[in-house]
């Protein structure tokens, strides 16, 4: 595999770390007593202090609950403080990826004690994925190297490329040992394991944390089950339509958020050669984009130099090392390390994200229309307009088997979402529209930061504050919140 590819796989894997009328279906509420879950040591690759883990049985299709069954991974990681416990917080960390581990990942992530005693903390791996019933595209390591983005296209022979490597996905996908499951891997459905997963834990009502694609699946979850639902916390939010086409070219408004942070921050640092403006650093940008689209240095070409830029922006302090790949590349010098290369996982990873993804929505059949769009928003956004408008494997996808859920604000008011002002993966404007299809039923709090990822990562007081409170109490802000940028 070249050297490029095994690069824009770490990129890949940083990234993850994104109805008109619902189907009548069988609610998992109305069906037999589930069995009791029994607790016990978690796969190796989930292994942490205190967590355990279990499988429960949902059905393939819940239109025909006594049909097949499936199996869904859980985790659990118990409250401390049996007298303070008040119910389950069901979390998602996104992606779509597994999420066994992600409770444990919470608590080294510093989320207040408060929340971990007044909750069991509840991971899974949703259907397709990890340790659940698991999905492959039988993609090669090439195929599962690009990840989230599709490259960044410089013209429209590249989405003609692009588009051929596409077809063959899918088809991959539509034949491989199994599509049996590929009708029925939606984020409805995985939002119907969700309360698969509440009734089997004998729980009335669930809480639930969601990041990155995690806010689709949690505000498509309130609005199935609005009654069940206690207290939906979405942070770094996708729009009320999921990870669609439109979402894939958000990721353009996304950079040109974003890339100002690391410009003023490339700019105060004279050692790194780039420039002492921010002006001055976007101009080197450019300047090694079209150099590198010319004549690849150290087997870094245009594409996946602004997919570095664009996959570690993802956080703060990922900003150093943008510095130092920049200036490797400039002065033709050897690239500091970026990350762990191959992943164990990743074709499941990327496999399952098809399927759930391609499933959820109808995306642009014609070539010729990706030419156009990417024409368009390389104009419209330079830096990374045209990476995010090229093609997905679904545009050469079967029909969804499920209409979409419906985004809405039917329902209590018991949903809170955080938000950063510059979010690279998941844009303030994709946000914005979130909050508008839930109404009255969310608040949102917006941060002066960038990154992806608010709570608890960016250590933002008054953001922090408000989530904490409202995941002791229920209590939300009385309005729309925008809490300013703090030092860090």
């Amino acid at each position: 595999m070249r050297k490029t590819w095994s690069i824009a796989l770490a990129i890949a894997i940083l990234a993850a770390a994104a109805a008109a009328a619902v189907p009548a279906g069988a609610s998992p509420g109305a069906q037999a007593k589930p069995e009791p879950v029994k607790w016990g040591p978690c796969p190796e690759d989930a292994a942490a202090p205190g967590l355990e883990c279990s499988t429960i049985k949902v059905p393939l299709d819940y239109d025909d609950p006594g049909g097949k069954r499936i199996d869904i991974a859980i985790s659990r990681l118990v409250s401390k403080n049996p007298g303070q416990r008040r119910g389950v917080l069901l979390t998602n960390p996104g992606g779509p990826s597994a999420g066994l581990k992600f409770p444990a990942d919470l608590r080294t992530a510093k989320m207040p004690q408060a929340v971990l005693d007044s909750y069991d903390l509840i991971g899974f791996d949703p259907r397709g994925m990890g340790h659940s019933t698991s999905v492959t595209c039988d993609l090669t390591p090439e195929q599962s190297a690009v990840g989230n983005v599709p490259p960044y296209a410089r013209d429209a022979a590249d989405v003609a490329k692009r588009a051929e490597q596409s077809k063959a996905i899918a088809r991959q996908c539509a034949t491989s040992k199994t599509a049996w499951m590929l009708p029925h891997v939606s984020t409805a459905n995985t939002a119907r394991d969700m309360d698969s997963i509440r009734a089997a834990l004998g729980e009335k009502k669930i809480s639930f944390a969601g990041y990155s694609w995690g806010t689709h699946l949690g505000a498509v979850y309130t609005t199935l089950y609005p009654q069940r639902s206690d207290r939906i916390m979405l942070d770094s939010n996708v729009g009320p339509d999921g990870w669609d086409y439109a979402n894939d070219r958000m990721y353009a408004q996304g950079f040109d958020d974003r890339f100002p942070d690391f410009a003023k921050f490339a700019a105060a640092k004279p050692e790194y050669g780039l420039g002492s403006t921010p002006e001055q650093v976007t101009a080197k940008y450019f300047d090694l984009a079209a150099r590198l689209d010319k004549a690849p240095v150290r087997d870094i070409d245009g594409p996946t130099f602004r997919m570095l830029t664009y996959g570690f922006l993802f956080s703060d302090a990922g900003m150093p090392l943008v510095g130092k790949i920049w200036q490797a590349l400039d002065k033709d010098q050897p690239l500091p390390p970026m990350g762990p290369g191959e992943v164990p996982g990743v074709e499941n990873l990327v496999s399952g994200r098809y399927y759930m993804i391609c499933n959820d929505s109808r995306w642009p059949g014609s070539v010729g229309t990706y030419q156009r769009t990417v024409a368009i928003d390389r104009l419209r956004h330079p830096m990374f307009g045209a990476a995010g408008a090229n093609v997905q494997p679904c545009a050469f996808w079967s029909a969804p088997a499920d209409p979409p859920v419906r985004v809405g604000d039917r329902g209590p008011s018991n949903v809170l979402m955080l938000q950063n002002q510059r979010d690279p993966a998941t844009p303030l404007k994709g946000a914005e529209k979130l909050r508008r299809a839930l109404g009255d039923r969310a608040r949102m709090v917006t941060v002066d930061a960038g990154g992806h990822g608010v709570y608890p990562y960016v250590g933002n007081k008054c953001a922090d504050t408000a989530a904490t409170t409202f995941l002791l109490t229920g209590q939300r802000p009385k309005h729309d919140l925008a809490c300013a940028a703090e030092p860090r």
